[in-house]
């Protein structure tokens, strides 16, 4: 006797059934094996959970470069203060306010410095009481004097703003003509030595 269609279509549907079943089960099984690939998902699970990879996108160079410049302003007080202290300069409890007065007149670091030590060997050799270690307002009708170095620095600072940088004297030789015009020269070049320094870090 032959079987129902309806019976031929129950055996047919289970065959397709546990066909497609196997079909997935080993479909599962390579997937699980394939896991800890990198090839899979893009997942790399070998490194310890602490470790850190720095990327080659270009939002990491940028990152890094920002961090770059954030340290390298952060240490211009700590080269002022290191220099001071190679000379053993009474400057050296001023460091952190020589870098600000020149922060926020808008000029380098390194030209209070600089200039004093061209001038006074960072102050070592200034007019006595007077706390005038860059020379200016130094004549034959008197010295300028002050009363202490904080006075001095921030009084100098503006001068140098005012009297050089806002009208284009912006280089040693360029300020040596107003500064010291009898200057051979020597004058624009120790302050460019003692500039090197400091940028050099040869402290």
């Amino acid at each position: 006797m032959g079987k129902s269609p309806k019976r031929i279509y129950k055996a047919v549907t289970c065959a397709i059934l546990m066909v497609f079943g196997v079909f997935v089960g080993f479909s599962e099984v390579v997937y699980l094996s394939r896991l800890g690939s990198p090839d899979v998902l893009g997942i790399i699970d070998e490194k310890p959970e602490n470790s850190l990879t720095i990327g080659e996108s270009e939002g990491d160079k940028n990152q890094i470069k920002i961090k770059g410049e954030i340290a390298a302003d952060d240490a211009r007080p700590l080269i002022i203060k290191r220099y001071l202290e190679k000379y053993k300069s009474p400057l050296v409890p001023y460091s952190d306010l020589i870098y600000q007065v020149s922060k926020d007149y808008g000029f380098e670091y390194y030209w209070i410095v600089a200039i004093a030590q061209q001038e006074s060997n960072l102050c070592k050799k200034a007019p006595e009481d007077s706390h005038n270690c860059w020379g200016y307002g130094i004549h034959k009708r008197g010295t300028l004097k002050f009363e202490s170095y904080e006075l001095a620095i921030k009084s100098y600072a503006e001068y140098l703003k005012r009297e050089y940088f806002d009208k284009g004297l912006t280089t040693p030789e360029l300020i040596m003509k107003k500064y010291c015009p009898s200057s051979n020269g020597s004058w624009a070049r120790g302050v460019t030595q003692f500039i090197n320094e400091m940028e050099n870090g040869k402290l």
